[in-house]
């Protein structure tokens, strides 16, 4: 049993049941209690080792009446700031028009930057302060959120700046990421390599000025940018001290996931065309792959990431919910485990462990969230279910009974709201 820290604890959770998310596995402990002593976790163990004096110690005992808990979901992958809205395009794709047509009447992601370089940064405010909360009510106590609708220098701050005060305002911890490398904006139709050395050469020296970024993405595809302007984003974000993520292979297979593990990126995500020796790259470099069912789903598509050879390279899998307003729209963190399960065959097992200890390890957070273990942030969610495999099992039902974020009580099932 390890030992408890001395001193009072501030909470000590009882008779429950525990899926701890370390070693790579559920680690279940059954008949569990769990102590959070300020903003950190303890001590986790079974209750019959609680030693006798326990009570007197405790400010509070929660008695959990047999019901679980996880860690809070990591959602590692998102683009929650925008303006305006796509469902237009959505009824135009089931009238069946194609991604051309749409964006030939002005639609597409371009409807995006210009909805959100229009909007007041207080406007942005509000509209992802509605997102955010709806995350957060679903159990997601840790949050990447990427810029990337702007596409000026301008609008690329305002979005940062609109990202710091989220964090500000909620509970839950906020990854910022850079994407100003997310398309090629109109006014630069014809001069990509302009566009990225406006990217290299005044965006990402002004995003280290502000302070907020902590690692930058860039989509490397046909259809927006190119191995080598890919090269050139990551080895400034490298000088400037960033972290490297990437859109990687959701189209066609770029050999971005091999650039990217030359850069040892935190991680990269969609994948569905990845090759074998990218997967290798990936494996030696210790990249996390990053699933997004909900894209797949969204856009119909077939080609399914290869979670195989995950498997057998011992890459770690997070899945996120991507959410945005083109192509995966999705609000739930529990509806994405249920579709990583039937879309991309992952066990109920991986997709948990992708949501929770794979996503912190996709934005480099594992030592501190992830995985209820002794000294980590004390970032749970209390559940009433019969078993994890419910969260994959009951498509987007969140029955949490408790929220927990670095040792404060957020909400409860009871009425107190966030």
């Amino acid at each position: 049993m390890p030992p408890l820290l001395p001193g009072k604890i501030d909470t000590l959770f009882t008779h429950c049941h525990l899926a701890a998310m370390a070693d790579a596995s559920l680690s279940v402990i059954k008949e569990a209690a769990l102590a959070v002593t300020g903003k950190t976790i303890s001590w986790v163990g079974s209750q019959k080792d609680l030693p006798d004096d326990i009570t007197p110690r405790c400010r509070e005992i929660i008695d959990c009446n047999n019901r679980w808990i996880l860690p809070g979901f990591v959602d590692c992958h998102t683009h929650l700031v925008w303006g305006g809205s796509r469902s237009n395009e959505f009824e135009m794709r089931l009238a069946g028009a194609t991604y051309q047509e749409i964006s030939q009447v002005g639609g597409g992601i371009f409807a995006t930057v210009n909805a959100t370089r229009n909007a007041s940064s207080d406007a942005l405010f509000t509209l992802a302060a509605k997102r955010v909360d709806t995350l957060l009510k679903q159990g997601i106590t840790t949050l990447e959120i990427k810029s990337g609708y702007g596409l000026t220098l301008e609008t690329e701050l305002k979005l940062l700046a609109v990202i710091r005060r989220l964090e500000e305002t909620f509970p839950l911890h906020i990854a910022a990421t850079f994407l100003g490398a997310h398309a090629l904006p109109p006014e630069f139709t014809g001069n990509p390599d302009g566009y990225i050395d406006l990217v290299t050469r005044t965006m990402l020296p002004a995003v280290k000025a502000q302070g907020i970024a902590t690692a930058v993405d860039v989509f490397c595809e046909h259809l927006a940018f190119s191995l080598d302007q890919t090269r050139r984003v990551f080895e400034t974000a490298k000088h400037l001290g960033l972290n490297i993520k990437l859109h990687a292979e959701q189209l066609s297979d770029s050999n971005g996931a091999e650039l990217a593990a030359q850069f040892n990126a935190l991680s990269c995500d969609h994948l569905e065309y990845l090759s074998l020796s990218g997967a290798r790259a990936m494996a030696r470099h210790h990249v996390t792959a990053v699933l997004l069912p909900g894209a797949f789903y969204f856009l119909k598509e077939t080609q399914k990431p290869p979670v195989a050879t995950f498997r057998n390279l011992k890459i770690p899998m997070a899945v996120s919910t991507d959410l945005n307003p083109g192509s995966s729209p999705v609000h739930s963190m529990t509806l994405i485990l249920n579709m990583a399960c039937l879309l991309f065959d992952l066990t109920c097992e991986e997709a948990l462990l992708g949501a929770t200890i794979n996503g912190a390890r996709a934005l480099g957070l594992d030592h501190s969230k992830g995985s209820l273990e002794a000294g980590k942030d004390a970032d749970l969610v209390v559940w009433d279910i019969e078993s994890p495999s419910d969260l994959c099992y009951l498509a987007g039902l969140t029955p949490i009974e408790q929220v927990m974020i670095r040792g404060k009580d957020i909400a409860t099932a009871k009425g107190c709201c966030f």
